[in-house]
């Protein structure tokens, strides 16, 4: 038999261990003696780094805003615009192309309307839910 001292998440336990025999099966009843449960000493975190402040993205122009807003359903870059700030769309027109997770996905129009403003150009990286293109 071999005694082991083992610890798990925390808890310490005293194990017996008994070797099996030549046909490989161990004798009956295993013993388990839980040893006291010692606490742990708590972890130190590492010091925090600081924290450089996010430039903010540049805004349309005052006033240029439309109403309906089109925005990336998830993190991804921009392949290609395909709408301009006065154009004309109907609802399910492709305005832009993004590609997540090696996909391109096409972001339609939610609605009719005219392009009121573009926010993002080719190349440019974006959240989800950040504002594409506003329709008025």
């Amino acid at each position: 038999m071999k005694r082991y001292s083992i610890t798990v998440n925390g808890n310490t336990y005293d194990v017996i261990v008994e070797e099996a025999d030549a046909s490989g099966i161990a004798p009956a009843a295993p013993v388990y003696t839980p040893a006291p449960v010692a606490t742990p000493a708590a972890p130190t975190a590492p010091a925090a780094a600081p924290v450089a402040p996010v430039a903010a993205k540049p805004a349309a122009p005052a006033g240029a805003q439309g109403a309906a807003k089109v925005t990336s359903p998830m993190p991804g870059t921009i392949l290609e615009v395909k709408v301009s700030v006065g154009q004309s769309v109907k609802k399910g027109d492709v305005v832009c192309v993004l590609e997540a997770m090696k996909m391109e996905n096409d972001i339609p129009a939610p609605q009719d309307g005219v392009v009121a403003s573009v926010n993002v150009q080719k190349g440019a990286s974006v959240s989800a839910n950040d504002v594409l293109v506003t329709l008025n």
